[in-house]
């Protein structure tokens, strides 16, 4: 991937782009018979940045079902909770998974579309191309993110729930490594003994079973939240090349900008002086002139004929 990565987005800088590549920089992209590749890419954008759409529609709702999991109290209703998030986070892999397929087919045809003439390495479409397919890939990686910061909330929030739990039926604060080791293991039964001998086991089942139950949820959430991890790597490895090979490419073009308006300056500075030059030119012949005729005067003296 980063040989491709590398290909496809290091170019030159040319010195002196038609107007036009400067308009598809600024997003306004002029159109052609064979529009230099750029319909195309726009639609494979397009189809990209609906599927994201949907992974941003289904992280909202795992955000709203880990917020109802931490009122639940039974155990019924925590399996269901997790069944449902189980069932987005499934659709959530599938959708990141053709999101990176097709950015992945989209830098593959940015390396074909190069050999197209006006559509080199460096030209302006060639860096609209890398400005559009960078700009999907940010935002794709920053939604992968996303979903590892929620990862990791849930790991949090689940750690504070069984600690709410456990003072709720016992009535004192666990340590540190006994809620550590219901974490680890979901069984809270011998924590609850004491309380299980004092109140009766039908009281404290349902909390057992919820402990439980919630304990399977968040394992599995967790690791199929984690399989996410790694496109996420992916996409962050693609964005921090990317970002360097455009800074670049976009340092060459500012030097080429720079060397054509130092030279543009050097010959408007050139046309000046020889203005002045000409203009210099032009009183000493006259001075010259007139010199000749006062002396051609001096000589002749005419006006003593």
């Amino acid at each position: 991937m980063n040989d491709l990565l590398t290909d496809s987005f290091v170019g030159e800088a040319s010195n002196g782009q038609p107007s036009r590549q400067s308009d598809i920089e600024m997003g306004q992209v002029p159109r052609s018979n064979s529009d230099m590749g750029m319909e195309a890419l726009n639609k494979q954008v397009q189809e990209a940045d609906k599927e994201i759409d949907k992974l941003s529609v289904l992280l909202q709702k795992l955000k709203e079902a880990n917020e109802d999991s931490k009122a639940v109290t039974k155990a019924s209703a925590m399996k269901a909770i997790k069944n449902r998030m189980e069932k987005d986070i499934d659709e959530v892999g599938k959708i990141a998974q053709g999101v990176k397929t097709k950015i992945e087919a989209i830098n593959q045809d940015n390396l074909s579309n190069r050999q197209k003439p006006g559509c080199e390495k460096g030209t302006g479409i060639d860096r609209a191309r890398m400005n559009m397919t960078n700009a999907l890939t940010k935002k794709f990686k920053d939604l992968m993110t996303e979903f590892q910061t929620l990862r990791q909330r849930i790991q949090d929030e689940y750690r504070e729930v069984v600690e709410r739990r456990v003072i709720t039926v016992t009535g004192t604060r666990p340590d540190d490594e006994t809620i550590d080791r219901l974490i680890e293991t979901g069984n809270s039964e011998q924590i609850f003994q004491r309380a299980i001998l004092e109140a009766g086991r039908g009281q404290v089942v349902n909390t057992v079973e919820e402990i439980q139950e919630r304990h399977d949820a968040v394992k599995e959430i967790e690791k199929k939240l984690l399989d996410l991890h790694q496109i996420y790597l992916d996409m962050a490895v693609l964005v921090d090349a990317q970002g360097e090979i455009l800074d670049n490419i976009e340092s060459q073009v500012t030097n080429a900008t720079d060397h054509v308006r130092l030279g543009n300056e050097a010959l408007q500075t050139t046309k000046s002086l020889q203005k002045k030059s000409r203009k210099c030119m032009m009183i000493s012949i006259i001075l010259l002139l007139v010199i000749a005729i006062i002396i051609v005067l001096a000589v002749l003296k005419p006006w003593k004929k």
